[in-house]
């Protein structure tokens, strides 16, 4: 594995390695900067990290993988109730950065070290903290840069939220680890990308849905080598279009926060509207539960899975003994390996606007508006966010545009519903669960 930042341990500088909105630093100076950062957070257990789209969280989250310390990242936009839950689950604490730099770099780190804790909202309750080893990100970004043929050359833009795997993993550790330069444009606007030259774009598809709306900034991404889209499936009509508008069709991929990047097409291959391509390299895949149909549960195995859940300070083991991991996703598998996925196993999960939303945790946020009696939280088909967070509520003298408001102060602005519908009763089966099927 060497260093799992290889690229900013290399002799020679690249001046704006990395850049934001406002200033770029070199390989030197991020270096310097985050050693400095590193020798406060040493010896702690777990940090947290504000991740705001700055070079501040590029810093810190180098510093802490330099200093060997799990990082915490922290949505900018989390209410109290969600950022109190993942301070409180994690027991991460914030170290403040003081000025100056550092020349002295730490040991590396044993690759079986916590790196990341990315979390993720299941089907229930609260988001669950994932925990990454450096060995799993290390796979990953290797498996990458070679299906996408991703070398120094390359300058990467984008503007994803820096605390999942997408914009963070992929979008900084990636530059870091492989030698090419980031640009991070604030927000992922179709403006920002066609004014910022790079040769690999990241979106999500309501990314490059909203690209796709605006012809002239999405002819200028011609000079692109890449279009990479994911976190949620790319409608069919988006890529068409995407392919027509810059003339490539976009590189789709799969992945969850818990086994990062494990499906991709090629820089160099086929890429086919509403398939994500091929396995990476050091990644199995398999359908079980198929019944004799084509459709089955996915699982997957291979060195980019994570270590667990976090509980009580450790990872908790979440795969089978030959170690699979349950995607609850299902899929098609063709007889040439493409896969499709198909959708949820379960109506909980929620993708919009490339994120992963728990019903769960939306339906627990609005329980706690006094006027709230009952909840039932789905996903609507949107042709701009994928799918629309539509909320079911049985109460008394309440407003919907008041609901909305209260999960916006408390979750995360991306998980707030944008529909809320009030009414007399939610539909239950004989024992009493509610059947969301009934609510579509």
């Amino acid at each position: 594995m060497t260093r799992l930042l290889a690229a900013l341990h290399a002799a020679a500088d690249l001046p704006d390695a990395v850049r934001d909105q406002t200033a770029g630093l070199s390989r030197h100076e991020l270096l310097a900067r985050a050693c400095a950062l590193a020798a406060e957070m040493s010896g702690r257990r777990i940090v947290a990290v504000d991740a705001t789209p700055t070079l501040d969280t590029v810093v810190a989250i180098t510093a802490a993988l330099l200093a060997g310390v799990p990082a915490v990242p922290i949505p900018p936009d989390a209410g109290d109730l969600e950022r109190a839950h993942i301070l409180s689950d994690s027991g991460a604490e914030f170290v403040r950065a003081g000025a100056g730099s550092s020349t002295t770099v730490p040991a590396e780190p044993d690759p079986t070290t916590p790196a990341l804790v990315l979390y993720t909202s299941g089907t229930t309750g609260p988001p669950k903290g994932a925990v990454l080893s450096r060995a799993a990100l290390a796979a990953d970004l290797d498996a990458l840069a070679a299906v996408w043929q991703w070398t120094p050359d390359d300058t990467l833009v984008h503007g994803l939220p820096l605390f999942h795997v997408h914009g963070l993993v992929l979008g900084v550790l990636g530059p870091l680890r492989l030698g090419s330069r980031l640009v991070h444009t604030g927000r992922p606007t179709p403006q920002a990308y066609a004014g910022t030259p790079g040769s690999i774009y990241f979106g999500v598809p309501t990314v490059w849905s909203r690209v796709c709306a605006a012809p002239t900034e999405a002819r200028r991404l011609r000079r692109a080598r890449l279009l990479v889209s994911g976190s949620a499936p790319l409608p069919v009509p988006v890529f068409d279009d995407l392919r027509a508008l810059t003339g490539q069709a976009p590189v789709e991929r799969y992945g969850m926060t818990e086994t990062l990047i494990t499906v991709s097409a090629r820089a160099d291959g086929e890429r086919r509207p509403g398939q994500v391509g091929l396995p990476v390299p050091g990644v199995e895949t398999r359908l079980t539960g198929q019944d004799g149909d084509a459709i089955g549960h996915l699982q997957v195995r291979g060195a980019t899975l994570f270590d667990g859940y976090l509980r009580a300070g450790r990872p908790e083991p979440a795969l089978d003994a030959d170690g699979w991991y349950t995607t609850g996703d299902v899929a098609t598998i063709g007889e040439d390996g493409w896969h499709r996925i198909v959708g949820r196993a379960s109506t909980d999960l929620i993708k919009t606007g490339g994120y992963r939303v728990g019903a769960g945790e939306v339906e627990d946020a609005l329980l706690l508006h006094p006027a709230v009696r009952e909840a039932a939280v789905i996903g609507v088909p949107h042709p701009d966010l994928g799918e629309q967070i539509t909320a079911y509520v049985v109460g008394g003298a309440v407003s919907a545009k008041e609901l909305i408001a209260f999960v916006a102060d408390r979750l995360a602005a991306h998980k707030r519903p944008r529909a809320v519908h009030l009414i007399d009763a939610l539909p239950r089966n004989a024992m009493g669960k509610v059947q969301k099927g009934a609510l579509r």
